[in-house]
């Protein structure tokens, strides 16, 4: 028999959530609905801390057999989101200067390699799941991948006017806004600028771009410490950062300079923690294996001794490269270890971002006086 989404969704329908009394269609609490012959699939997203999450999955299983047939297999993915309406202000108002964004999240690390922009852009489309308003800047000049990542190679930002002045229109993919200088330039063709042109391009995608309202302004970080960092808390005060490292030791080392480049006298935004990329191996055919292939818990020993929290730990799945090089990001993918990984980290972020917006002032942005180092005002 073929079964409609009409059907499954008019069914679904009669799913309450006890906790608002509203139905799960309502809600918009059921993504990613396939039917394939016998074979019902769909996410079930929920608000964070929601009780009920369990018994709305067997109340959804138990009336699509009812209503349907007994014979359907059904499987649910439950995930759990962010409340959007705790996201709170965690920078001074700018004016002219994306006005309408809450919150900027520097995502940085202290050498190449270790799957920055593969977290920056899963960290993004698991915070726009939640129902979060996100933008993703792509600030790795020499290195472009967030197009690629995000199936968005060949696209072009549109331009429009305004008293005059182009300003630059974001691209909308999975959800979120994003600009890149890989939308300017072909794949094969390298990238030889100068510092100054390099800041430039920055700057001007930061304040010559309609970036509109956000909760969530994210910005993947070039590698290392350098121009373009500087550039960023020069131009806008950045809410907080969060540093992706790998286990092993040599990058371990690198996540301390990224560290200190963020807490250095007059810089001062605030470190929220640490993300531990390839973490470990798990194969397919022994899925109760882990093989600690760049050692274990590094990350995790420092962010204890740092006393800076390790906000989750992302395992080395196929799944995270295929989705990358696809233009489909692993959170988005039917690997539920992986899609829940990303989705608690966002989860993590979040709850992080809002205990500093509730603990310390909010970040200013940095005057960089090149006769006396850094201050603010």
């Amino acid at each position: 028999m073929n079964y409609t989404l009409e059907q499954i969704m008019s069914v679904l329908s009669q799913v309450k959530d006890p906790e608002t009394g509203k139905d799960i269609i309502t809600l918009n609490a059921v993504e990613s609905l396939k039917i394939q012959g016998n074979k019902i699939t769909f996410k079930l997203s929920m608000n964070s801390g929601n009780p009920f999450v369990k018994s709305i999955e067997k109340a959804s299983i138990k009336l699509l057999k009812e209503k349907i047939s007994n014979d359907l297999e059904i499987e649910v993915q439950a995930l759990t989101k962010i409340e959007v309406k705790k996201i709170s202000f965690g920078r001074t108002d700018e004016g002219t200067i994306l006005p309408g964004v809450k919150n900027i999240l520097a995502v940085a690390s202290g050498k190449g390699g270790v799957g920055k922009s593969t977290v920056a852009v899963n960290l993004a489309i698991a915070l726009a799941k939640s129902g979060a308003k996100v933008g993703l800047l792509d600030a790795d000049i020499y290195g472009p991948s967030i197009p690629k990542m995000l199936g968005a190679e060949g696209e072009h930002p549109s331009i429009k006017k305004v008293n005059g002045k182009d300003i630059i229109i974001p691209v909308e993919k999975q959800g979120i806004k994003m600009l890149s200088i890989g939308f300017f330039v072909k794949p094969e063709d390298a990238l030889i600028w100068r510092g100054a042109m390099a800041t430039s391009a920055i700057q001007q995608f930061i304040k010559d771009s309609d970036w509109g309202d956000l909760d969530y302004f994210i910005i993947d970080l070039p590698p290392g410490t350098g121009d373009i960092h500087l550039t960023i808390v020069q131009t806008i005060p950045v809410t907080a950062a969060v540093i992706v490292s790998t286990p092993q030791d040599v990058a371990l080392a690198d996540a301390l300079r990224g560290v200190s480049m963020f807490k250095a006298n007059k810089i001062e935004v605030p470190v929220i923690g640490f993300i531990e990329n390839m973490s470990w191996f798990t194969p397919a055919e022994l899925p109760n294996n882990k093989y600690y292939i760049f050692g274990k818990d590094g990350l995790k020993l420092l962010a204890e001794k740092m006393n800076i929290p390790l906000l989750g730990q992302i395992p080395i799945v196929q799944s995270i490269r295929e989705g990358g090089d696809s233009g489909n990001p692993a959170v988005s993918s039917e690997d539920k270890i992986v899609a829940q990984a990303f989705t608690e980290l966002a989860e993590n972020v979040a709850e992080k971002i809002e205990e500093r917006n509730a603990k310390l002032e909010p970040t200013k942005k940095v005057e960089i006086d090149p006769n006396a180092g850094c201050s603010t005002d």
